[in-house]
């Protein structure tokens, strides 16, 4: 294999907050050291000030199509779509069908990941049977078989069964994400209570949605030790309630699109941008940068949600919510807000790496040689997202034909993993 010295790199180290240059040595797609002493003399010496070093993104939470939904996505392709977008460790919902509520399944989707895949594939295992919310799982099995921890994906209705849950699941450790959403509070809303709503003629989700299952779930967080986490948080005042009241067994993660667009956004009634929960305000959006860059707020979710064009591109109302993000995620955060300095790099990538992996129960990525688990992303390197550029069966993004900057170096070890659709 050959040698590269890959000079003047920009080294990201958030488990360190370190942030700095050094050159770095690989043998083939394998970093062998940074800062080397010892340089093989016949290694190729390869100019990279553009490139950025750092260990591989950890997503929370995604959907799956398969099994079930092989039309929107096959493991094959979003694992592609994975370790384009830098993503080593993907952990899915278990929004299949069947739903994840046996381990039978789970060992069925591992029968099924395609081999050698620089990805690792975890799952959330329905935290009720069918993910209804009417009786629970086999717990106690599903741990065992290895699960990262339990979700129905739903708002929640069934508070007695999650508090029998959480009780549960004490002695288990096995953290359990929960969505704080009141279905029957929002009603038909699409859009965040707002001017923009209100002008462009869009009902209406009210904030208190959000907020009241968010203080319920905050009041029986202070009852146990399991560990909970807040998913997809997309209002101002939930950050203002966890800055006053989150219990130290309590973490929360927002969705990356609401990091970048705002109800400012739906003019063109894009139905790409048809998101659950819906995008806040701009007042939302600051707040839940803030959130990240204060850590109140753990981690960036990608919550990568392949639909199928049927589904999407219909009018803004009647479109199923969600977007794909697994090959996006990364060169959009920087272009939106490391570039313009909302937030450093190191920031950005322990909310997308370090902290994902603690909130899972993972050791965090580190960057360790001799390693293939890093990526090199290229933040300059420009690419237009279209059918062409994407591993995902589905292209429901609000980023569709459009140029992105940001994308991984072909010298990335990922990108030794196949494009197969």
């Amino acid at each position: 294999m050959a040698w590269r010295l890959l000079q003047q790199v920009r080294v990201v180290d958030p488990l360190n907050r370190a942030d700095y240059r050094a050159d770095v040595l690989f043998r083939g797609d394998e970093l062998v050291a940074i800062a080397p002493a010892d340089i093989p003399p016949e290694s190729e010496r390869v100019p990279a000030e553009q490139l950025i070093l750092a260990p591989p993104l950890v997503d929370l939470y995604s959907h799956s199509g398969q099994p079930g939904y092989e039309a929107r996505e096959s493991l094959t392709s979003l694992l592609a779509a994975a370790a384009a977008g830098g993503v080593q460790h993907l952990t899915l919902l278990p929004t299949t069908q069947p739903v994840i509520d046996d381990p039978a399944v789970w060992n069925s989707i591992q029968h099924d990941l395609p081999a050698e895949s620089w990805t690792q594939v975890r799952v959330w295992a329905a935290l009720s049977q069918g993910g209804a919310g009417k009786a629970l799982s086999n717990l106690a099995e599903l741990a065992a078989a290895g699960v990262v921890g339990f979700c129905d994906d739903s708002g929640l209705v069934n508070w007695p069964l999650l508090q029998r849950a959480l009780t549960y699941l004490q002695p288990i450790q096995k953290c359990v994400a929960l969505w704080p959403f009141d279905a029957t509070l929002a009603a038909h809303g699409v859009a965040r209570e707002s001017l923009d709503a209100l002008r462009l003629g869009l009902a209406e989700q009210l904030i208190c949605c959000e907020t009241i299952p968010l203080l319920a779930i905050l009041e029986l967080g202070r009852t146990v030790t399991t560990p909970i986490h807040l998913m997809r948080l997309s209002t101002a005042r939930s950050v203002e309630i966890l800055t006053q009241a989150k219990p130290e067994t309590v973490t929360a993660s927002v969705c990356w699109l609401h990091l970048l667009f705002d109800t400012g956004d739906l003019a063109t009634y894009d139905p790409n941008l048809r998101l659950e929960p819906p995008l806040g305000t701009p007042t939302d959006r600051q707040s839940l940068i803030e959130g990240v860059k204060t850590g109140v707020i753990e981690a960036i979710a990608i919550d990568h949600t392949p639909l199928l064009y049927e589904e999407k591109m219909i009018s803004f109302a009647e479109a199923l919510p969600g977007a794909i993000g697994l090959e996006l995620a990364l060169p959009a955060l920087w272009q939106g807000l490391v570039a313009p300095g909302h937030l450093t790099a190191v920031d950005l990538w322990h909310a997308i790496s370090t902290a994902p992996a603690r909130i899972l129960g993972l050791a965090p990525p580190q960057l360790q040689p001799p390693s293939r688990n890093v990526i090199l992303f290229d933040p300059t390197a420009a690419w237009t997202v279209n059918a062409q550029s994407l591993r995902s069966r589905c292209h429901n993004t609000p980023y569709w034909q459009r140029t992105l900057r940001g994308q991984l170096s072909a010298l990335s070890p990922s990108m030794s993993s196949g494009r197969t659709h």
